[in-house]
């Protein structure tokens, strides 16, 4: 036990890396030990930088578009999953595709077909420009409306007949929360998912930081700009009391967030490798804070199986692509 005075680290468990991005990186190595480079990854394979930058080291060669394949090429669908035009352009193009889409972002895409097919309207919750929500949409974008705030929830206008409601993975538990709240006050009647759709490894990674967040007087979440459920995180903290940054690595930490902090809150998004989280917390012993104590809030024990097309071959270790 740490002196009443010694500046703390608390390293929140659990963190980093889920099931489906532990899947789908190690499907990208898999392929290029499998086949060799190069192997093309449309999108980002997971919302991580440095992950992605270690991919591309190996062979990995990440393309915005199907049309940015060579013709006969493998080509490996992200994390986040795509609509099926663009499924049909790589059929078209003749690709060789392995998907690596999350299992329960899949789940919502079968839902959407679901909705569809019984002629609702769907109400996909989420952030409109995000990798997820362009391919849930995809599915039925004739019937499919997005809502990112209780606003549009109060103010969407459908037509007449049925309503259901789906959410895109990564949301804030609290932030969904609302909206459904606004969305089943106008819409009583309205369709939910027959299983909530924020993932487990989403909502976990919230708990754990409303957990620690009596104790907290800084969070740091390790995770890209542009990985929403790492985003989520620091608003979380936020909305419990803590001051909270979302950064890339230990080198985006401002001497001036340490000031006048004795226990510092570490914790990490769904696509952030652990050695990172590592030199983070290196970084912090450093700078005065000796004492490092995990605190778990809830085990979390889950796997994905990887696909077919690569069943058989050696599971890699995660930290793989970050090395």
């Amino acid at each position: 036990m740490a002196p009443a005075s010694e500046k703390s680290v608390l390293l929140l468990k659990p963190r980093g890396f889920c099931a489906g991005v532990v899947r789908a990186i190690d499907i990208v190595e898999l392929a290029l030990d499998t086949y060799g480079p190069p192997i093309y990854v449309r999108k980002e394979i997971v919302h991580n930088r440095h992950v992605v930058q270690s991919l591309a080291a190996r062979g990995a060669v990440f393309v915005d578009e199907v049309d940015d394949v060579p013709a006969g090429q493998r080509l490996i669908y992200s994390a986040h999953g795509v609509a099926p035009s663009v499924r049909d352009a790589a059929a078209n193009r003749g690709l060789r595709v392995i998907d690596a889409t999350c299992p329960l972002v899949t789940k919502v895409h079968i839902e959407a077909l679901r909705f569809a097919r019984q002629r609702r309207t769907i109400l996909l919750i989420g952030h409109a420009n995000h990798d997820e929500v362009i391919g849930t949409l995809g599915e039925a974008p004739d019937n499919t409306i997005v809502i990112s705030s209780p606003e549009d929830a109060a103010t969407v206008e459908v037509p007449k007949g049925s309503v259901a409601y789906l959410t895109q993975t990564t949301l804030s538990i609290d932030e969904a929360a609302a909206i459904i709240r606004v969305l089943r006050s106008r819409f009583p009647g309205i369709e939910a998912p027959p299983a909530k759709d924020i993932c487990y490894a989403t909502e976990n990674r919230q708990r754990a930081i409303k957990d620690i967040a009596p104790r907290a007087d800084l969070l740091l979440v390790v995770g890209s700009q542009n990985s929403s459920n790492s985003q989520r995180m620091v608003e979380v903290g936020t909305a419990s009391g803590v001051r909270g940054h979302l950064i890339n690595d230990e080198r985006d930490i401002e001497d001036a967030w340490l000031v006048g902090i004795r226990n510092v809150a570490v914790s990490a998004g769904a696509s952030a490798p652990e050695l990172l989280v590592e030199r983070v917390v290196r970084h912090l012993r450093s700078a005065g804070f000796p004492n490092v104590q995990e605190v778990e809030s809830v085990p979390e024990n889950v796997h994905f199986p990887l696909p077919a097309a690569l069943l058989g071959k050696p599971r890699l270790t995660p930290s793989a692509a970050v090395q």
